[in-house]
């Protein structure tokens, strides 16, 4: 047998690597004590320890070896990784540092880094250690979801949500569902793609009502008039647990703030109106409608939506229905209508302003809210949620025979940290 130290490292990393860790171990020996000051010998060794639980011994070894030759990145690197596995998080952050002063270009040195460092509670420093694994190599998903996990401990839920999304999409994309891809490419603008995903969504689930209207959100093909009510359905079934939070607390939704304020601008006497909440979901309005309300009644298509509507009791009555076709069977029977959030489901607002005409009494009034597009008419944004044009939006609403009594310009949310603009409109 070739006894040569190149020999004996050869073939004790080939054993060390199929996990044959003692023959690896008398390998390693058996050049140590041919050479004792083999650095390679001493390092690998050091692994190997580690590995069989004598992680004391196997430091010093990866030590010993530094201290013989500290110009590799590597092995600099392979102590890090030890000594973190070991809980010494501050010695390895030691040894991460080392290993990016020899080589800076390595995205992976960084990203070990930061996680010794987060470990720490060096939150800021880890932040740039991973924004700098990731400048160097953007596909990097462990950096990725390192710096999503630290922005989501700090609380900055949306730029976490842009990370995962980044990692989310790298190969390999098998197993990944497409419409949980869609979702990604979404939130990182990537509508071209996002539109490939519902393709492969209905291909998969043909005649799928979510997959068909966010395809036409995103790919601007064939948009319906209004939203399908078996898309609104499912959609707002799916998120009816967390859709407060969500709305709320994530987006800042200030659907509720702008109806009270056109109500003040009203000034109805307390208790003296029959309300319609159009569209009412889980019932946030209904604080802000309750003390202008004789009977407050809300109407919505999904049936978990109102369940959590129902949990409030604060409606004297709640029905499930599609909004047109129910205002049309209740002619003059309220004296206010609110649609905060609804309207953004309806495109082309003809048939559902004629239909709010027609539940209302002489002298009700209107309130809703809609987001804003510029350009004719309306489009359907890739969020899923129809804008519309203020021009398009007051025109139509003439042709109802409303007269407006106040059009504010507003912020309805935050979405990607960026503001929804829109309108908040009482009529009459």
């Amino acid at each position: 047998m070739d006894d040569s130290p190149t020999r004996l490292l050869e073939l004790a990393i080939s054993r060390h690597g199929e996990g044959k860790l003692a023959e690896a171990e008398t390998l390693y020996l058996r050049l140590l004590d041919t050479q004792g000051d083999h650095v390679e010998g001493l390092h690998f060794l050091g692994i190997l320890r580690h590995q069989m639980s004598r992680s004391e011994e196997g430091i010093a070894l990866m030590v010993q070896a530094l201290t013989l030759d500290a110009n590799s990145a590597g092995r600099f690197n392979d102590l890090g990784n030890v000594l973190h596995q070991c809980g010494d998080a501050a010695n390895a952050a030691e040894a991460f540092q080392n290993a990016t002063l020899l080589d800076p270009r390595d995205a992976t040195l960084w990203n070990n880094l930061g996680s010794a460092l987060q470990q720490l509670g060096k939150h800021n420093e880890a932040e740039q250690a991973f924004r700098q694994a990731i400048a160097l190599n953007p596909d990097l998903a462990e950096a990725l979801n390192n710096l999503a996990g630290l922005l989501a401990a700090r609380g900055d839920e949306e730029a976490a949500a842009e990370q995962y999304c980044r990692a989310y999409i790298l190969p390999p994309l098998e197993g990944k569902p497409p419409r949980m891809l869609a979702i990604a490419y979404y939130r990182l603008e990537r509508y071209a793609e996002a539109a490939d995903c519902y393709r492969a969504w209905l291909k998969e689930e043909p005649g799928n009502a979510q997959a068909a209207h966010m395809l036409a959100a995103c790919s601007g093909e064939a948009v319906p008039a209004r939203a399908d009510d078996a898309f609104v359905v499912a959609t707002f079934d799916d998120m009816a647990a967390e859709f407060e939070y969500k709305l709320v607390h994530r987006l800042g939704y200030r659907g509720p703030e702008l109806v009270a304020e056109l109500l003040a601008f009203a000034a109805p006497a307390p208790a003296s109106l029959d309300i319609l909440d159009c569209g009412c979901g889980t019932g946030l309005c209904a604080p802000v409608l309750h003390p202008y309300a004789r009977h407050l009644a809300g109407v919505d298509l999904s049936t978990r939506m109102l369940a959590k509507a129902a949990a409030r009791q604060i409606y004297d009555m709640l029905t499930e229905d599609e909004l047109t076709a129910y205002l049309h069977r209740h002619p003059q029977q309220f004296d206010l209508l609110v649609a905060a959030d609804t309207l953004i489901y309806f495109g082309d607002l003809a048939p559902v302003f004629i239909a709010m005409r027609q539940g209302l009494r002489p002298g009700g009034k209107l309130i809703f809210t809609v987001e804003t597009a510029t350009g004719s008419g309306y489009d359907l944004h890739p969020s899923g949620r129809y804008r519309h044009d203020p021009e398009y939006l007051l025109s139509t609403l003439a042709q109802a025979g409303f007269t407006p009594m106040t059009v504010r310009e507003a912020v309805l949310r935050r979405e990607f940290g960026q503001p929804t603009l829109g309108l908040a409109v009482l009529a009459a």
